[in-house]
C-alpha cells in the first residue's frame, strides 16, 4: 500500500472534504447561536454573561475562522452548482476549485486586519 493520505481524489475530493467539514462547522455555531440567544429568555443575566465571555481575542479569531467557513462553503456551493449545471462545468471543475481557493484567500487576507486590529485592542486598550 503506497504511503500518503487516506483521500487520494486529488483537489476534488479534498474540496469534498472542506465542504463538509465547512458545514458542519456553520451548523454547530448556528446551533450554539440559538442556544445562546434563547438564555435571555431563561435568564437575562445569564446572557449578558455569555455575551461578555464574546468579546475575547480568541472569539475574535474563532469569529475569523467562522467567516472563512462560511466564505468558502458559499464559494465552494456556487462552484458545485456550476459543475452540476452548467455543460462545461465538470471539465473545468479543477480550474474553478483554484479561482474560488484564489477569491477566498483574497477575501480572507482583507478580512485578516479588522480582525487582527479588534484583538489587539482589546487586549491592549485603544
Amino acid at each position: 500500500m503506497p504511503a500518503g493520505t487516506l483521500y487520494r481524489g486529488r483537489e476534488g475530493m479534498w474540496s469534498w472534504v472542506a465542504h463538509r467539514v465547512t458545514g458542519v462547522l456553520i451548523f454547530f455555531f448556528l446551533f450554539v447561536h440559538v442556544l445562546d440567544t434563547a438564555l435571555v429568555r431563561v435568564s437575562p443575566e445569564a446572557y449578558d454573561d455569555v455575551v461578555a465571555t464574546y468579546k475575547t481575542p480568541i472569539v475574535a479569531l474563532l469569529e475569523y475562522g467562522l467567516v472563512a467557513a462560511i466564505l468558502f462553503h458559499a464559494l465552494n456551493g456556487l462552484r458545485i452548482i456550476a459543475v452540476d449545471f452548467w455543460a462545461k462545468g465538470p471539465r473545468l471543475q479543477k480550474q474553478m476549485l483554484w479561482t474560488v481557493l484564489g477569491i477566498w484567500i483574497v477575501l480572507m487576507v482583507g478580512a485578516l486586519y479588522p480582525v487582527l486590529g479588534h484583538a489587539v485592542r482589546d487586549v491592549f486598550g485603544s
